[in-house]
C-alpha cells in the first residue's frame, strides 16, 4: 500500500495498523500517488482538538476515517505520543472497515498484548461492565473478546498482587528440535543436522549459567519460575537433561520457584528415561504439544510423528508421576477443517491435561508455509475453529488465563492459554504481561529487565543461532553486567 504521511511521523503506528487490517499488503513510501490501494494519513492542530484524518482510496472509491483528541489532553511527551498514535489508528482503523466492508474481532486495538489496556481499566477502579464497554465502545472490541481479555487481565492482577520486586523467573533457551516444522520461524536446528553442536552448545551453557548465578546472588534476585524452552528441550538425552538440571540446582538457589517448567513439546522425543530425569530433578510443569490429533495435518506440517504417540507420550508422562501438563494445539494449520480441528480438540480433552493453549496460525517470513505459498484455511475457518474452542473449553471447566497476538496471524485472531481453575502457568503470565524481570540463557534467549513501580524495561539479546551463541559466549557474559548496573539504580 503507498503511504503519505502529513503533519507527523507516526511511521510505526500507521504500519500496525495497516498490517492488521490488510495482512498482505506492505507499506510503501515512494512511487505513483494515485496506487489502486493508498491512504493518506494526516495530523492536524486545532485550538481544541487534534484531528487525525485517513483518506484511503480502494477499490477506486475513496473512504474517509477521522479521530481526535483534545489538546488538554497532550501533557508530557509521552502521554501525548501515545494519545496522537491512538487517534491516528483509529483513523486509519475506521476507512478500513469502510473500505474492507469486514470488522476485525479486536476492533483497533494492534500490538501483542491487549490484555494491558483492560488490566490498567481494572487498576483505575473500572468495575467490569464498565471495563468491558471501554473495551467494546473505545477500541471497537467484540464483546466475545472483550470478555476473554477481561478474564485474563483478572489472572494478570492476582499474580501481581503477589510478587515482590526482585522476583524473577529464569528462562533457558535450547535451540535443537527432531525435525523442523514447516510453521516454524524459531531459530533452531534439527538435530539430524547438526548433532555435533549439542555438547560444545552445552559446554557455553554451563559457562553462562556460573556467571548468572553470580549477577543473581550480587543483585538479591528471587527466582520463583524456571521455564526450559526452545526448540525441543527433550531432544536432549536423558543424561545430558539430568546433567543440565542437576547444573540449574547447584548454581541457582531455587527453593522458593513455584512452578518449573521444561517443553517436552514434540511427542517423538518423550522417553521413560528422559521423563524419570525431569520429574527427580524438580520438574513440576511440562508441555506436550501436538498441534493437532489429525494424522493427515501432522504429515503436512512436518511433524514426524502420528495422534497415537500423543496418547503414549501422555500416558507415559502420567504414570512418571506429572500432574501439571500443558497441550497445544495450532488453529489454521494446512489441510485443517473446523470439523477436524474440533476432533482434535475432542482428543485433546480426553486426556485432561491441566493446561490448553490454542495458537492462532501464524505466517512468519522464512517458514516452510510461506515460501511454497501452502494453501491454508481461511480467516473465517479459523475464527470458527477459535470459536468452538472458546464454547467448549468454557464449558468443559477450563478458564483463559493469559492471550498474546502475533504478526502475520490468520485474520488477526490470538493465542490463548485456557487452564483448570488454579492450574495457570505462572512463568506464562510474568513474560506475557512483563510483570517481572526475566533472566534468559542459552541460544536465542532475551533477557527482560523489569521494575514495576516505574514501568522501566531493557532487554539483553542472546545470539539465536547455535554456533552463534557457542562462538560468543565470552561476550554474552559480559553483557549481563547490564543486570548488575539495571538493579544497582535507584
Amino acid at each position: 500500500m503507498r503511504l503519505t504521511l502529513r503533519g507527523h511521523d507516526y511511521k510505526y503506528a500507521v504500519e500496525q495498523i495497516l498490517l492488521m487490517m490488510y495482512p498482505e499488503e506492505r507499506p510503501v513510501y515512494s512511487g505513483p500517488t494515485d496506487a489502486a490501494l493508498s491512504a493518506e494519513v494526516s495530523l492536524n492542530f486545532g485550538s481544541t482538538y487534534a484531528d487525525a484524518v485517513t483518506r484511503l482510496r480502494a477499490n477506486g472509491s475513496d473512504f474517509i476515517g477521522m479521530s481526535r483528541v483534545r489538546r488538554t489532553a497532550l501533557t508530557d511527551k509521552l502521554t501525548t505520543d501515545r494519545l496522537l498514535q491512538k487517534i491516528i489508528k483509529r483513523s486509519f482503523y475506521k476507512a478500513a472497515v469502510l473500505g474492507t466492508g469486514k470488522k476485525p474481532v479486536w476492533g483497533a486495538l494492534t500490538g501483542i498484548r491487549p490484555g494491558k489496556i483492560a488490566t490498567s481499566l481494572l487498576e483505575r477502579g473500572y468495575p467490569d461492565q464498565k471495563a468491558l464497554k471501554s473495551l467494546i465502545n473505545d477500541y471497537d472490541v467484540s464483546p466475545e473478546r472483550s470478555a476473554l481479555c477481561l478474564d485474563t487481565a483478572k489472572a494478570s492482577l492476582r499474580v501481581k498482587a503477589a510478587l515482590g520486586e526482585r522476583d524473577t523467573a529464569l528462562y533457558i533457551g535450547i535451540p535443537f528440535c527432531p525435525t523442523r516444522c514447516h510453521y516454524c520461524s524459531f531459530v533452531s536446528h534439527s538435530v539430524e543436522k547438526s548433532m555435533k553442536l549439542i555438547v560444545p552448545f552445552l559446554e557455553a551453557l554451563y559457562k553462562e549459567i556460573d556467571a548468572l548465578s553470580v549477577v543473581v546472588r550480587e543483585s538479591s534476585l528471587n527466582i520463583i519460575a524456571v521455564y526450559i524452552g526452545g526448540g525441543t528441550p527433550t531432544t536432549l538425552s536423558a543424561p545430558q537433561l539430568d546433567s543440565l538440571l542437576h547444573k540449574l540446582a547447584s548454581s541457582f538457589d531455587l527453593s522458593r520457584v513455584k512452578e518449573f517448567t521444561v517443553e517436552a513439546g514434540r511427542p517423538d522425543t518423550i522417553t521413560e528415561d528422559k521423563l524419570s530425569a525431569l520429574c527427580h530433578n524438580g520438574v513440576s510443569r511440562i508441555s506436550i504439544n501436538p498441534q493437532s490429533m489429525s494424522d493427515e495435518v501432522l504429515n503436512a506440517i512436518g511433524r514426524r510423528h502420528t495422534a497415537e504417540e500423543v496418547y503414549e507420550a501422555m500416558d507415559l508422562s502420567r504414570r512418571a508421576g506429572f500432574r501439571l501438563i500443558n497441550m497445544d494445539l495450532i488453529a489454521g494449520l494446512p489441510g485443517d477443517t473446523t470439523e477436524h480441528f474440533i476432533k482434535s480438540l475432542k482428543a485433546v480433552l480426553s486426556l485432561e491435561p491441566e493446561n490448553i493453549t490454542v495458537h492462532t496460525l501464524s505466517l512468519k517470513k522464512g517458514t516452510r508455509l510461506t515460501l511454497e505459498n501452502t494453501e491454508l484455511p481461511g480467516a473465517e475457518t479459523v475464527g470458527s475453529m477459535l470459536d468452538e474452542a472458546s464454547s467448549r473449553l468454557r464449558r468443559s471447566g477450563y478458564v483463559p488465563y493469559y492471550l498474546y497476538r502475533q504478526k502475520f496471524m490468520s485474520g488477526g485472531f490470538e493465542n490463548v492459554g485456557w487452564c483448570r481453575p488454579e492450574k495457570e502457568s505462572l512463568y506464562n503470565i510474568l513474560i506475557m504481561e512483563e510483570l517481572a524481570t526475566i533472566l534468559a540463557l542459552g541460544g536465542g534467549g532475551v533477557t527482560k529487565l523489569v521494575k514495576l513501580a516505574t514501568g522501566r524495561i531493557e532487554r539483553i539479546f542472546n545470539p539465536k543461532y547455535p554456533y552463534e551463541y557457542i562462538d560468543n559466549i565470552d561476550r554474552i557474559i559480559e553483557n549481563k553486567s547490564g543486570i548488575t548496573r539495571f538493579w544497582s539504580k535507584v
